[in-house]
């Protein structure tokens, strides 16, 4: 995981450059798959839990915040509307990679476990 290099003005602004750098990331790993033969037969869905970054992304109005992230808009919204990638918002509290990235309760932990389809690891076998 690399470590913040700009600082962000808003939350918004912060979701929506990071929906950009996953956009880069899975135009290549998708263009990756091509090149191997993998098919697609669906769009790549991007997951985000800010209601307001995705509002940005499919909306043309301006917004103040948007003047930091202009580009980032451009490039997003042209993947969308090119039906590259689709986004969705996601509720907060499902979230699957919060268990890499928080401390988790147990109750919470053994959740995301069994949606990843793991078992509990402590568990006698």
């Amino acid at each position: 995981m690399k470590n913040q290099t700009i600082v962000s003005r808003s939350s918004v602004e912060a979701e929506y450059r990071v929906m950009a750098a996953a956009m880069i990331e899975v135009i290549w790993l998708c263009g990756l798959l091509a090149y191997l033969g993998v098919k697609f037969t669906h769009l790549t869905r991007l997951f985000c839990d800010n209601q307001a970054a995705l509002h940005i992304a499919v909306n043309l109005v301006f917004h103040e915040c948007r003047k930091y992230i202009e580009i980032d808009c451009h490039f997003v919204r042209k993947h969308i509307k090119s039906h590259t990638i689709d986004t969705s918002h996601i509720s907060t509290n499902m979230q699957l990679v919060d268990i890499f990235t928080k401390a988790l309760g147990q109750g919470r932990f053994h959740i995301i476990l069994s949606k990843l389809g793991i078992r509990d690891p402590h568990a006698p076998t």
